[in-house]
């Protein structure tokens, strides 16, 4: 980050006016030198690792959530006591806990349940978080049914098997790649940045859900506290699916990895997902990561919805080639998940959580009433751009691009100020955000100047 850093304190020396007549730079973002620590982080993570707890999480026989809670080796219970055991041998920088909630008789939950996700806190300066997740229930809704479920046409889909009162809760359910591969993930990095002996800024919250295959109750149960505490949450990194390269028709990619996220394109979730894209191409650039410009597979879902519905910026990681005969099913096991491809999946969503927890938060660009501080002053044909100063910040990064590009065209690092203008810059034609820039380089999300939409009124007509 060296040189970045040189770059920054050179700006800040320069006048304001200096700074306006800057020529834009040819590239939408940045480009610094790798911070060695995240490459060391990224170096750590440990593949025969993954591999053991995936192999570990598949042998409880099932992770159901409403499979047996008493024995020690089978089940939900068994499972969960596990993870919160590995996560606090992690490290004793980990804040370890069940995060209990009673969920009452509704859907696929046919009685009164506890149910417990597993969470491990590895505390920042500030409060901020950011969470990388994955679910640990499995199902096992019988052989072939999601493959079925896939080629079925419209309106042609069975009953739903785990509605049925003959639903086994307790049949095999291994769960290898759906989400052992995902809670893996999660686990080996709570190791990872627990042992990092990096200060990060943001706090960084490790979680493992429970009832995600009853229709996402951990995750939404977790989120709904947290939106009721005001809690800030700046990026949510769920990971479901994420450790096979083989497609039920024989197709093998083990080079790219899929990100969904929810739009319109301005959105933070969207803005999170091109974050990660620009860290997996600084930090583990062999491997792509391809951005997908909806919140998730058709007819499919997971945790990040539980997020997004309250606001937060989350994202979804998806294997690039699924093995849909495998999942729900008695075959997903452990052989079905390659611990390579899974190794530069867990590289990737630590690159981009240990960027993000380094940088200062996003500025806000809104004022108290929601409205963009956007305006085309001084001129009447400039782009005024006003923004909160984000604490931690030491300079900004103004970006801007043709309002039909999907990614940044152009951009320019500026002092540290709350106002900057590009002259002869219309707002109407472009799209325009800002980040801010910390001491070491490292930049936020990127807060974008969304075009207010309101309703047309109904015109009375006379009779």
């Amino acid at each position: 980050m060296k040189d970045l850093a040189r770059i920054v304190a050179f700006l800040l020396a320069l006048a304001p006016s200096a700074l306006v007549a800057q020529t834009a730079s040819s590239t939408a973002g940045p480009k610094p030198t790798p911070d060695e620590r995240i490459q060391r982080l990224v170096a750590s993570i440990s593949e025969e690792r993954l591999q053991s707890i995936v192999a570990k999480l598949a042998g409880f026989g099932t992770r159901e959530t409403l499979s047996d809670t008493t024995s020690p080796t089978r089940g939900i219970g068994a499972a969960r006591q596990w993870i919160f055991d590995e996560l606090t041998r992690s490290s004793p920088k980990l804040q370890v806990s069940f995060d209990t909630y009673q969920i009452a008789p509704q859907g696929r939950i046919p009685r009164n349940l506890e149910l417990r996700n597993v969470i491990a806190i590895l505390p920042g300066r500030t409060d901020r978080r950011i969470y990388i997740t994955g679910h640990y229930d499995s199902v096992n809704l019988g052989p072939g049914v999601s493959a079925g479920v896939a080629v079925a046409a419209p309106g042609t889909r069975g009953p739903d098997p785990q509605r049925s009162t003959e639903f086994d809760a307790n049949a095999n359910a291994p769960g290898a790649d759906d989400d052992a591969s995902g809670v893996a993930l999660t686990i080996e990095l709570a190791r990872v940045f627990a042992n990092s002996g990096i200060n990060f800024d943001a706090t960084l919250v490790f979680a493992c859900w429970a009832g995600e295959e009853q229709g996402l109750f951990g995750s939404s149960a977790h989120a709904q506290k947290l939106a009721a505490d005001k809690a800030v949450v700046e990026a949510m990194l769920s990971n479901d699916i994420v450790g096979g390269i083989r497609a039920g028709d024989g197709v093998v990619d083990a080079a790219t990895v899929r990100v969904y996220s929810l739009g319109p394109d301005d959105s933070m979730s969207r803005s999170l997902a091109r974050y990660i894209q620009w860290a997996a191409g600084v930090y583990v650039p062999s491997h792509r990561v391809r951005l997908m410009a909806r919140e998730d597979r058709f007819g499919r879902g997971s945790d990040h919805s539980s997020f997004t519905t309250q606001g937060y910026p989350a994202v979804v990681f998806r294997e690039s080639k699924e093995n849909l005969a495998r999942q729900h099913s008695a075959d997903d096991t452990p052989d079905g998940v390659d611990a390579a491809y899974l190794g530069q999946n867990a590289r990737v969503n630590g690159a981009a959580a240990a960027s993000l927890a380094l940088a200062p938060p996003a500025p806000r660009v809104t004022d108290d009433r929601g409205r963009p501080l956007i305006a085309r002053d001084p001129s009447g044909y400039d782009a005024s751009l006003r923004w909160a100063a984000s604490p931690g910040s030491v300079a900004y990064r103004v970006y801007w691009r043709d309002t039909w590009s999907s990614d940044w065209q152009q951009s320019q690092i500026v002092g540290n100020v709350t106002h900057f203008v590009l002259p002869d810059v219309s707002i109407d034609d472009f799209a325009f955000g800002v980040a801010a820039i910390g001491r070491d380089g490292h930049e936020s999300l990127i807060s974008v100047y969304v075009s207010p939409e309101g309703p047309v009124a109904p015109v009375k007509l006379a009779n």
